[in-house]
């Protein structure tokens, strides 16, 4: 039986990307089902594995642009050195022009660390997505949950999840009533993916869904599809940690508490050990640069922690993403580091040397032509401005002879002497004055 597509990401690009990585994690699990392994956490170690090698020619290249621009910081701090205390025009235009010649020296783009984050920030959002909301982008887990949200939407159209009185269950509704206002179909689907194992077993137990199958299997229960596709070694990454803790403390399960505290832990372990082998900028001597630098340093020490809390109160299959997308990146770091470290950087100077040497013809050539041309409007200023003097002039003489503005100037002062002794002198009699003035002599 097939479904509609469920509640996908709509954002502007994320939400392209995020299709684009759903067909690849579709591909994925149909290939663990074939085999007998219909597992989404393993299904989301390979997902993780495999955006990553994808994403590796970008990593490799932003890793190389931060180990030229340590390389080429001395040279840079010394230029800035010498300008230093010049904020004239000039020496402005030449720090920038001498800046951007040890760029073109070392063949890298100022702009080219801010690209290649720029380019990796949907591809990492939409990740998420995808893994946030699994149903959506993977058919068979779709269906599943579709067979369980069309029983629920015939037997009261989903209000008992709507108004259950249990907090947990209203807190997740919550979350998704604009999907549900939307479409009540993927929303109730949303809302179950979300559900903890107790929550979901109160729903199951209102609707009487625990005899309700797929392809002959049971959906719901011990040995369960969705149990089957949430198990992983042990835990059911459905459930977020703080849940499964509180749930296997209950019933003295000390080994589920256990593996669902290992999650957040080993989540900031694994973050803080990839952060320590990201190349680290030198201090420049540049005080906004440094200061920039010192706050992604203390972001960096606080990202793990802040990775404990997120992974600790999300999904589990949320933090088995985050700790497989560390460890992946720490053996690529590795691996990039001795790549790098073994580079023959004067090699690539010398390489760069040819197209730096046509670039830096090519900004002195048009460095001399914003020259030329802002002496060549300074000129034109220069010279207009005595023929526009003349010009004001030569009109003020050709409309009014020196004679007519003598005798204009006479006629509102005997005007004004008529008013004084007649004792008039309000406001408006005297606009009136100026108006016949103006209208006179216009």
């Amino acid at each position: 039986m097939e479904f509609v597509s469920l509640t996908q990401n709509s954002t502007f690009i994320i939400g392209w990307v995020a299709k684009i990585l759903g067909y690849i994690m579709e591909g994925i699990f149909t290939v663990l089902d074939a085999i007998g392994i219909p597992n989404i956490g393993l299904a989301i170690i390979l997902f993780t594995i495999v955006v990553n090698l994808l994403m590796l020619p970008l990593t490799i290249k932003q890793q190389k642009f931060s180990k030229l621009s340590a390389k080429m910081q001395p040279e840079i701090q010394a230029v800035q050195n010498k300008y230093k205390g010049r904020k004239d025009q000039n020496s402005q235009m030449a720090l920038n022009q001498e800046i951007q010649m040890i760029y073109a020296k070392y063949g890298v783009s100022p702009t080219g660390s801010c690209m290649y984050l720029l380019i990796q920030m949907p591809i990492l959002f939409a990740l998420y997505r995808v893994i946030y909301s699994i149903p959506a982008y993977v058919t068979k887990i779709g269906n599943t949950f579709g067979i369980l949200a069309e029983k629920i939407i015939s037997a009261d159209n989903a209000e008992f999840l709507k108004n259950s009185g249990v907090e947990s269950i209203k807190t997740t509704v919550g979350m998704f009533t604009k999907n549900m206002n939307n479409d009540l179909y993927k929303g109730v689907i949303d809302i179950l993916n979300r559900l903890s194992s107790t929550d979901l077993a109160t729903v199951a137990d209102h609707y009487n869904l625990n005899a309700l199958t797929s392809n002959g299997s049971l959906i719901l229960g011990k040995g369960g599809l969705l149990e089957t596709y949430n198990n992983f070694l042990g835990l059911n990454i459905g459930n977020a940690p703080n849940n499964i803790v509180k749930e296997a403390w209950a019933v003295g399960a000390w080994g589920l508490v256990i593996g669902a505290l290992m999650i957040p832990i080993l989540s900031a372990l694994t973050q803080f050990i990839s952060v320590k082998l990201m190349p680290q900028q030198p201090k420049s001597g540049n005080e906004q640069a440094d200061s920039m630098a010192d706050s992604m340093k203390t972001m960096n020490m606080i990202m793990p922690i802040m990775s404990a809390w997120f992974c600790y109160t999300f999904a589990a299959g949320m933090g088995l993403y985050w700790i497989a997308g560390n460890v992946v990146r720490t053996i690529q770091q590795i691996i990039i580091n001795k790549h790098i470290d073994k580079m023959d950087f004067d090699q690539i100077i010398s390489q760069n040397k040819e197209k730096s040497a046509k670039k830096l013809e090519k900004m002195k050539l048009q460095q001399e032509r914003l020259n030329a041309y802002a002496q060549m409007n300074t000129k034109n200023i220069q010279s207009q401005q005595p023929r526009k003097n003349l010009q004001n002039k030569a009109q003020v003489s050709s409309s009014v002879s020196e004679k007519e503005i003598e005798k204009a100037m006479k006629d509102a002062e005997e005007a004004a002497s008529t008013s004084t002794k007649t004792g008039s002198g309000s406001m408006f009699e005297k606009a009136g004055m100026v108006k016949k003035y103006n209208d006179k002599n216009k």
